[in-house]
């Protein structure tokens, strides 16, 4: 074997050698990078969100409620502020309602609210609006602008994750009908209960958070009628952001706080 060759292989050898390190920091990065993904951003996500909701809990029995220092109100608008007219205890959406007003604030990417589902052992704060560097990504709940506020007559319409960042809506899919979902504000608990699920729609489905929340892709799911809703809406498939699922309620009671 010539002196040439033997340099030649050795060469080689180093290129290999150098090629493999370099897929292997590769992998390590990504890896890295899908740990930080999957696992530190839901960690630190939902410890802030359980923060903001024992924050929230504090302020709110520490006496800012019914008198219209926080919670929910308004139309969606930023910083606005308005009357909300809901059934009172136990009412539905039939005859017999007592009009209920409950004046309150909310504020561009602040939490005013929480969302509780049971079912799921969730319990998350709701902010307003549905940006990711401002809400969703925090772990809370979005409420879309322009729809109405917990117990107003409307859709009071929902975004949040599922995957990374917190994904409260992460196990949507084990929603059942008539389950319950509540939504506490500084001024009372609202009661609504699943009332329908659209498994998978398009991301431009726009109707489903309509005031008469209807899809306009798949218009047997929806509404024909006003009432007194609740939309959730998430990605579906996990992992991908190509369609969304859908759940509505009914507000089926008021319980003000006292």
């Amino acid at each position: 074997m010539g002196h040439g060759e033997r340099r030649w292989r050795a060469r080689r050898r180093r290129v290999l050698w150098t090629g493999g390190e370099l897929l292997v920091t590769v992998g390590v990065v990504l890896m890295l990078l899908v740990v930080h993904q999957l696992w530190w951003t839901n960690r630190e996500a939902k410890q802030g969100a359980a923060r903001k909701v024992e924050a929230l809990e504090r302020q709110w029995g520490g006496g800012a409620a019914a008198n219209g220092s926080g919670g929910s109100g308004g139309s969606g608008g930023k910083g606005g502020s308005g009357a909300a007219a809901s059934p009172a205890s136990g009412g539905a959406s039939g005859g017999g309602r007592r009009q209920t007003s409950y004046t309150t604030r909310v504020v561009a990417s602040q939490a005013y609210a929480v969302l509780v589902i049971p079912r799921l052992g969730l319990r998350v704060p709701v902010a307003e609006g549905v940006s990711k560097p401002k809400v969703l990504n925090h772990g809370y709940v979005g409420h879309y602008p322009g729809t109405q506020q917990p117990g107003q007559a409307g859709n009071f319409a929902l975004a949040g994750h599922r995957n990374t960042h917190g994904e409260p809506f992460r196990y949507l899919p084990r929603l059942r009908l008539r389950d319950p979902i509540e939504v506490e504000t500084a001024s009372a608990t609202y009661t609504y209960v699943v009332d329908q699920i659209l498994p998978q729609t398009s991301a431009r489905d726009s109707g489903v958070v309509g005031p008469v929340p209807r899809s306009i892709v798949k218009p047997s799911y929806g509404y024909q009628e006003p009432g007194y809703y609740i939309t959730l809406t998430t990605c579906t498939p996990e992992f991908t952001s190509r369609y969304r699922m859908v759940v509505w309620g009914r507000l089926v009671s008021t319980r003000p706080r006292a």
